[in-house]
């Protein structure tokens, strides 16, 4: 083959898409691959909470589309700082966070340290601790009102069995006492799987020699856990907890 065959191919010939884009750093690419999902996110929930931002100074009333909004400034915030019910229901509303973050991290992190020490079945228990994550929470709501019901309630007759209580003496979502821990239980119970991933994933991800460097120095595994576990899961706990 002539030489001006030779470059009339290669001219021909099309560069490859790596050297075609080599004027772009790694952050740039990284930056395009992002951007659609930040664009999504943006449009799923920064915009609506801006927009609900802006309702709230306003008279706004869902029930009242026809009606004109009007600019109403800080009424409605001075109407619920002085409205005594809506005190009470925040406690409430902090009363459920804190039990449910506080028992589905203890549960979620204690799972996915069992679940990480490889053991005959442990891919069946990790399907079966994740199942109650993927029901709809409808699907949850109905099942678990049933198991609550006073006469015919599974809840309720293990309560007999354990204490003594009748069964049918009591309603875990008819007593105000009860009713917010058998809300805590429901959402520990659908949620705590989440958790139980996300610091498996964590777990998963501590590199083997860091534990072979500690067993060299005679570290306890009481110590390993505090000074390597906890410390390098922290940021996947926060994660979950966010």
């Amino acid at each position: 083959m002539s030489q001006s065959a030779m470059d009339s191919l290669a001219q021909k010939t099309p560069e490859p898409v790596a050297r075609r884009i080599r004027g772009l750093s790694d952050r740039t690419i990284a930056w395009l691959f992002v951007a659609p999902t930040i664009f999504l996110l943006l449009a799923i929930n920064i915009f609506p909470l801006i927009w609900t931002v802006y309702l709230s100074f306003t008279d706004y009333r869902a029930n009242r589309l026809n009606r004109a909004v009007e600019w109403v400034g800080l009424k409605n915030y001075q109407r619920i700082l002085t409205d005594d019910g809506i005190w009470m229901n925040m406690q409430a509303t902090a009363h459920f966070l804190f039990w449910t973050l506080f028992f589905q991290v203890l549960i979620g992190f204690t799972l996915a340290w069992l679940i990480n020490k490889k053991f005959k079945g442990n891919d069946l228990w990790t399907t079966i601790i994740v199942l109650p994550m993927m029901l709809s929470p409808a699907v949850v709501g109905n099942f678990w009102t049933f198991l609550y019901q006073p006469q015919i309630g599974l809840v309720n007759y293990v309560i007999e069995f354990f204490t003594g209580i009748p069964a049918n003496s009591f309603s875990m979502l008819g007593s105000v006492t009860l009713a917010p821990w058998a809300i805590v239980i429901v959402d520990t119970w659908m949620w705590t799987p989440f958790v139980m991933l996300i610091c498996l994933a964590g777990l998963r991800s501590i590199p083997d020699y860091i534990y072979e460097a500690a067993e060299i120095d005679r570290a306890s595994k009481w110590r390993q856990f505090w000074t390597i576990t906890v410390p390098m899961v922290l940021p996947f706990l926060m994660l979950a907890v966010l």
